[in-house]
């Protein structure tokens, strides 16, 4: 019998607004059309919305739909927009960003455009697969690279999204962060507490740090991450 993915997002959907995670409407239009079936490996496609992180291999995940959700709320993220995530990984969390800053039916000349970044050679090649088939490359730029130093060749960036866990905030972000900007990164232990923050910094150049509560995450691995 044959999985109705479609159906199967919309529960999830609904479920996530149902529980107050999902507010924003072009967030929730973004998690309806990215099909998160084609980002994960195909024996967990029957998983795909469970509200659960999913092995991908290499000893990486990719994250929970809620997650996900949570994480695009707190970004405020808008049409136009350029972004920079941490954390490639399968290509989803990316894409889902994609839709929200260069929607599909919205005019080229307007589309924002997303730069993310991945260490592990074999999740970009992953990634970059995933993001050719659902048709993502247009808007998202994959570099295999250490994402914990940012992406100065194209700083600054209107917000940066970062999907595993550092040991402190890295400076190198922080300064590629516009003046009215956001970053939401978690940091923390490598196996124990870590907390969501939502960095913001003002048009005068100020940052300011809020904890959105308790998360689990991979390691941010790099030059201002964790060295494994």
């Amino acid at each position: 019998m044959s999985l109705d993915f479609e159906e199967l997002r919309r529960r999830r959907v609904k479920a996530l607004i149902m529980e107050g995670i999902l507010r924003s409407e072009s967030v929730i239009r973004a998690m309806l059309r990215v099909p998160r079936e084609e980002f994960v490996p195909p024996h967990l496609k029957k998983y795909a919305y469970v509200d659960s992180p999913l092995s991908i291999g290499y000893g990486q995940t990719i994250s929970a739909p809620h997650m996900v959700a949570m994480m695009c709320e707190y970004l405020e993220l808008d049409v136009g927009h350029k972004v920079l995530e941490v954390g490639t990984g399968s290509g989803y969390h990316a894409a889902v960003v994609a839709e929200i800053v260069a929607p599909s039916d919205a005019p080229k000349e307007k589309w924002g455009h997303v730069y993310t970044m991945e260490i592990v050679p074999e999740l970009v090649r992953f990634a970059t697969d995933n993001l050719r088939r659902t048709g993502y490359l247009d808007r998202i730029t994959i570099i295999h690279g250490d994402g914990s130093k940012g992406y100065a060749e194209k700083a600054p960036f209107d917000r940066i999204l970062v999907t595993a866990a550092a040991p402190d905030i890295p400076k190198p972000l922080v300064d590629q962060l516009k003046p009215g900007g956001v970053m939401v990164i978690p940091v923390g232990s490598l196996h124990f507490f870590q907390e969501l923050f939502v960095v913001k910094k003002d048009e005068k150049g100020r940052v300011s740090l809020s904890s959105k509560g308790g998360v689990a995450f991979v390691p941010l691995v790099g030059e201002y991450g964790y060295s494994l």
